[in-house]
């Protein structure tokens, strides 16, 4: 009899260890770690990371896990609903090929069980990495994130709940048994409709992350206690893959696992936006560099996009996913930093606006609709004497497709935003410790680390 994905997972999951995995698998899930979790540091100052943390501290309950950013300790679902929201409350945290934004529902999952538990870092490893496992090969089984949006109008990031169930489960040490009823009783408190991206301040989207991580949690700690949910979830009539998968893909949910890591999958962000914004910005500000086009200058940007690429960011109200509006800031900016996209003097630039309105966007059905996402663009720059400079980006910095992040890329990220929120000091010792993160007895080091301010 065939083994069921659900029992194939559960029993992957139950086994995993962090001695087992490749170098280069550890490497990444470290990397994910610290950026994630820095992530979350700086959302906490904007309208989503303030206000879960304000509900979460009047929910109150016992000081598990840290609140990001904070100086309160929750149970561990509230601090991961609190700081999966932070985590997301930009669009500075990482993706996938697959689409979505695994990294803010599965670290702050695992990292808050983590810290409950008092495990070390190579366990937190260890979990991270299972539950991309998980997650990413749910969101390849239904088709991608584009496909969950257009077919079914779901946010495909709730799937990634189900990773987090396997990392928090992992983490408590469940066995196969119970790692199944982790993802049944996870299934209750994870949904996403792809109508809460239609609002203004990215509370909801960002929300949606959280809550995400919160079900992860509370399904696997609701399994410890004995609650039983579907031995068969996945593949149950009425199901997560009978009511979601694509039939072609649905052997994806266990291909692979255990020698293909998908952390290996990820992208780290570099520009404070949307991904799909990514690769026009890269290439217009590779166009102004190389060329010296003054911005008075600029007649017409026109981007080149896959088709549903460009209806995620073409002319949407939240500045950060709008296209037209980062490429005008970028291009004033000559950059586009998280200062520069939530920068408010460069929001009512008249240039900016003026820049905007001369974006249009070229769709190109069929071009990279598949997932792996390559999140490609060409942009061609017109002058007002009619000149025409074009650059296609591939794939933009940091995607997986183009080479490995570093340690100093990601260090080029965070020294200067995360080292003057929380000090010098404290960000030289939380990225010594996030490297050295296998070696960290206790995952409420790095926490204490990434929350203080260095003291005079």
């Amino acid at each position: 009899m065939t083994e069921s994905p659900t029992a194939r997972i559960a029993e992957y999951a139950a086994g995993t260890a962090y001695d087992r995995l490749p170098h280069e698998v550890v490497d990444r899930a470290k990397i994910i770690v610290f950026d994630e979790l820095a992530c979350a540091v700086l959302g906490r100052e904007l309208d989503p990371g303030v206000l879960v943390a304000a509900y979460v501290a009047r929910s109150g309950g016992a000081p598990e896990s840290t609140v990001l950013g904070t100086a309160d300790r929750l149970p561990a679902p509230l601090a991961a609903l609190a700081n999966g929201t932070a985590g997301h409350a930009d669009e500075f945290d990482g993706v996938h090929v697959t689409g979505g934004h695994p990294g803010a529902v599965i670290v702050p999952a695992a990292f808050a069980t983590a810290e409950r538990l008092r495990r070390g870092g190579a366990e937190l490893i260890n979990a991270v990495v299972l539950g991309y496992d998980v997650g990413t090969r749910l969101v390849d089984a239904v088709g991608g994130a584009g496909r969950i949006a257009s077919v079914h109008h779901l946010h495909s990031d709730f799937l990634h709940a189900y990773g987090a169930a396997s990392a928090a489960a992992r983490l408590l040490g469940l066995d196969a048994g119970r790692h199944r009823h982790a993802a049944a009783l996870t299934a209750g408190h994870a949904i996403g409709l792809r109508a809460l991206f239609g609002e203004d301040r990215h509370i909801s989207k960002a929300l949606a992350n959280g809550q995400a991580a919160a079900a992860g949690v509370t399904g696997a700690f609701m399994a410890e206690a004995g609650l039983e949910g579907n031995d068969s979830v996945l593949e149950a009539p009425g199901g997560v893959l009978d009511a979601w998968a694509d039939p072609a893909r649905r052997d994806r949910v266990t291909r692979g696992l255990g020698d293909d890591h998908a952390v290996l999958g990820a992208h780290v962000k570099f520009y404070s936006a949307g991904y799909p914004i990514h690769a026009p910005v890269e290439a217009a500000l590779r166009i102004v560099a190389d060329t010296g086009i003054a911005t008075a200058d600029i007649d017409a940007v026109v981007v080149h996009l896959p088709a549903r690429t460009a209806d995620i960011v073409d002319g949407r109200r939240m500045p950060t996913i709008n296209l037209q509006h980062m490429l005008g800031v970028a291009l004033v900016a000559g950059g586009l930093g998280f200062e520069d996209a939530h920068s408010e003097p460069l929001r009512r630039d008249p240039r900016v606006a003026a820049l905007a309105a001369r974006v249009s966007i070229e769709r190109h059905p069929g071009i990279d609709e598949a997932p792996p996402y390559a999140r490609g663009a060409t942009v061609d720059v017109v002058t007002g004497d009619g000149s025409r400079h074009s650059v296609r980006i591939e794939h933009p910095r940091g995607h997986a497709h183009r080479g490995p992040v570093t340690w100093d890329d990601l260090d080029g990220k965070w020294r200067e935003l995360l080292g003057s929120r929380i000090g010098p000091g404290r960000y030289a010792e939380a990225l010594t410790a996030a490297k050295d993160l296998e070696r960290v007895d206790d995952v409420s080091v790095l926490a204490s680390l990434l929350t203080r301010r260095d003291q005079p």
